[in-house]
C-alpha cells in the first residue's frame, strides 16, 4: 500500500499475523511493529479459533481481525481473495495450526513466513508443534534446541530457512523448561528477523 510517512509517499508493506492461540508472538509482533511504522503495519489478525486469547490482543490494539473457517480455507479462495481486497503484501505465521494450502501460497509467493520451535530439519512436519516438540527433543536426549524462521511452502516445515537460534539443554531441563527457552528466543528475534525481510519491501 502507498502511505504517507514523514511527509513522502512511499510504499508500506501491509502485514496479516495468522495464530490460533493465546497469541504471546503476535503481541510482540504488534508491539515491535508500532515502533516501527515506516517498515510495515500489521494490518490484520487471522485466527481459526472463537475466542482465541490472539483476537483480544487484536482488540486491545485496534487491529482488524478475520475469522476464518476450514472448509472455505482448504477449499476455495475465498480468503485469498479477502487478503488481497484487504492489501495484505506479507503474511506471518504465528503459532498458527493447519497446514496452509497452496493456493495461498501460490498468492503469496516467498512472501509468507513461520516460525517453528526447534532446528530444522531436526523435529518438523505434521503434528510437530508446541510441546509435542520439546518433549520428543528431550526424549532424544539432544543438547541443543532452538527456533528456525522459514519461507512456507507446500510441505510441512519444509521451506528455505531464513534464521535459527540455539538453546542449550541442560541435563535436568524438562520440556516445560526447554518450552520456556524457546520461547524467549521467539519473543526475542521474531520480530526483528519480520522487520529485516519486509523493510525489503517498504524501500
Amino acid at each position: 500500500m502507498l502511505s504517507k510517512i514523514s511527509g513522502k509517499t512511499k510504499y508500506l508493506p501491509f502485514i496479516a499475523i495468522f495464530a490460533s492461540g493465546a497469541g504471546s508472538n503476535a503481541k510482540k509482533i504488534i508491539e515491535h511493529f508500532e515502533e516501527k511504522k515506516d517498515i510495515g503495519k500489521i494490518a490484520l489478525i487471522v485466527c481459526n479459533k472463537p475466542g482465541a486469547g490472539v483476537l483480544d490482543i487484536a482488540k486491545t490494539h485496534g487491529i482488524e481481525t478475520l475469522l476464518i473457517e476450514k472448509e472455505l480455507f482448504f477449499s476455495t479462495d475465498t480468503y485469498v481473495t479477502q487478503l488481497q481486497a484487504k492489501g495484505i503484501n506479507f503474511i506471518v505465521l504465528a503459532g498458527f495450526l493447519w497446514k496452509v494450502p497452496s493456493s495461498l501460497i501460490k498468492a503469496y509467493p516467498n512472501k509468507i513466513i513461520n516460525i517453528h520451535p526447534a532446528l530444522l530439519p531436526k523435529y518438523g512436519g505434521k503434528g510437530m508443534y508446541g510441546n509435542f516438540v520439546h518433549e520428543a527433543v528431550i526424549a532424544a536426549g539432544e543438547k541443543e534446541s532452538g527456533i528456525t524462521i522459514h519461507y512456507v511452502d507446500e510441505l510441512y516445515d519444509h521451506g528455505n530457512i531464513i534464521a535459527q537460534e540455539i538453546c542449550i539443554i541442560n541435563e535436568n531441563d524438562t520440556a516445560d523448561v526447554l518450552a520456556k527457552k524457546i520461547l524467549v528466543l521467539e519473543h526475542r528475534h521474531y520480530p526483528k528477523v519480520i522487520e529485516g525481510i519486509v523493510s525489503e519491501f517498504s524501500k
